[in-house]
């Protein structure tokens, strides 16, 4: 009996077994002389012919017909069955069982879509298990890990939990933060270079434009190890060439990387110790990791390629009691030797530590008494009462305290306190230029730091 895992991801689908990786291709599909291709095939031709390319079927898996012009006669749900027959024609010889890592962005909708897909496929499915979940082998001891991992048009995070083996304790989905909008923002800065430097504007003919995109994984790998990443490529019978600073690539890429240490940072409460898990996708963004040890703390573990699918492969079996229905897994036993990970001091993150919550025109100390925002603030000696008709702020809201160093947030509401636009998980470290918001609209309070002293 062989086995083997699937991880859906549509950046890159894969399928692997004990031995090797058997498939990995992008969520790209190109219709063309009324043949459709599928992976690696269609992304080469993606700035070529770009109205004949699909690349969100996966993400918007559904029965529905496709807005695009060429393709309004195909739901998402024909690409997507139509990439998994020409995986599994070109790599499912033998496969007897398979497991499936999916991940949390994909709903119950479409979840239960994909498995009347394959059941149509035959594919041999057994076991649908959550891919950080998957991922998550070893315990982190004294830490709390924290799954990252990107598609093709989201970034999904989750807070694992490690009561009898890995669980899924709350994952985030970023949507339109994927590698498709990182790569594009990353093809503008690299045509610039070129054009500053030798007067070759790459993304003035398509066929440029696709020189520029397979070339660009390889740079963002030197970008990643150096200071400067040096680039040619070769059109009209000339080598053109331009050097580009990695900081470059990382500005380039700032708006995304800070949404998605802004989304990790809501996702750890005040005093835990984060344990970063980064998928080998993610690990190959230039600076990401360093922007979150700066950002978030902890230490960053980048997992090996393929991780998900490998720890789904491990770990899942046949349910022999649910018959033929497949259910999502959403814990998983250990199987790898744990990890003991030292406590770390207190550390205000590079960021700095806010001295101040400015309200209005407004600058309130922050110090070890507690400052109370909320609608009824009663006695409470520090306090800033705000106007009750705002929806979803409670009578005490929150409060904003300094502690071992660091400032805290805590939330005490029904409704949720929210750190640069995400929820705080019950509490969390404030850093220098955040932004929390109570109720909805809401109030917007600035954390800044400032030699004056004004309010309470």
């Amino acid at each position: 009996m062989s086995r083997a895992a699937l991880h859906l991801n549509d950046a890159g689908i894969t399928l692997l077994n004990a031995e090797s990786i058997l498939y990995r291709q992008p969520g790209f599909a190109l219709l063309a002389d009324n043949s459709l291709t599928t992976g690696t095939g269609a992304f080469a031709r993606a700035r070529i012919n770009p109205r004949h390319v699909q690349h969100r079927y996966w993400s918007k898996l559904d029965t529905e017909a496709l807005p695009e012009q060429h393709f309004s006669h195909l739901t998402a749900a024909d690409i997507a069955s139509r990439q998994l027959e020409q995986m599994w024609q070109s790599a499912g010889q033998g496969i007897s069982e398979l497991v499936v890592a999916v991940p949390a962005s994909l709903n119950a909708a479409q979840l239960g879509l994909f498995l009347g897909i394959a059941g149509d496929l035959q594919l041999p499915v057994i076991a649908l298990a959550d891919s950080a979940v998957a991922a998550t082998r070893r315990e982190y001891r004294n830490a709390v890990p924290v799954h990252i991992d990107c598609g093709l048009h989201s970034t999904v995070l989750t807070r694992i939990g490690q009561e009898n083996g890995a669980q899924l304790e709350r994952s985030e989905v970023l949507e339109n933060c994927g590698t498709y909008a990182l790569y594009d923002a990353w093809l503008t800065t690299v045509a610039e270079a070129f054009v500053r430097q030798s007067r070759f504007d790459p993304l003035y003919t398509a066929e440029t434009e696709q020189m520029l995109l397979d070339q660009l994984g390889n740079w963002l790998n030197q970008a990643g190890r150096g200071d400067t990443v040096a680039m040619s490529l070769d059109s009209g019978g000339m080598t053109h060439s331009a050097e580009i600073e990695s900081l470059s690539l990382i500005g380039a890429a700032a708006p995304w990387y800070q949404q998605i240490a802004n989304q990790l940072r809501s996702l750890y409460r005040a005093g835990e110790n984060p344990a970063i898990q980064i998928t080998s996708r993610v690990a190959n963004l230039p600076g990401l990791a360093e922007l979150l040890t700066a950002r978030v703390g902890g230490e960053i573990y980048a997992l090996e390629a393929g991780a998900s699918a490998r720890g789904a492969l491990a770990r899942c079996r046949r349910d022999g009691r649910s018959g033929d229905s497949v259910s999502l897994l959403r814990q998983l036993p250990w199987d790898q030797a744990s990890i003991e990970i030292k406590t770390p001091e207190a550390t205000a993150g590079s960021a700095g530590v806010p001295t101040h919550l400015l309200f209005g025109d407004t600058a309130w100390h922050i110090d070890e008494n507690s400052l109370l925002l909320g609608s009824q603030t009663g006695q409470t000696s520090r306090h800033i009462e705000l106007p009750g008709e705002m929806p979803g702020v409670s009578r005490q809201h929150c409060e904003v305290r300094r502690e071992n160093g660091q400032c805290l947030v805590e939330d005490h509401s029904r409704y949720g306190t929210f750190l640069n636009g995400h929820r705080v998980n019950g509490s969390t470290v404030l850093q220098v230029g955040d932004s929390l918001r109570v109720g909805t609209p809401g109030y917007e309070f600035l954390l800044i730091t400032t030699d004056e002293h004004h309010g309470a």
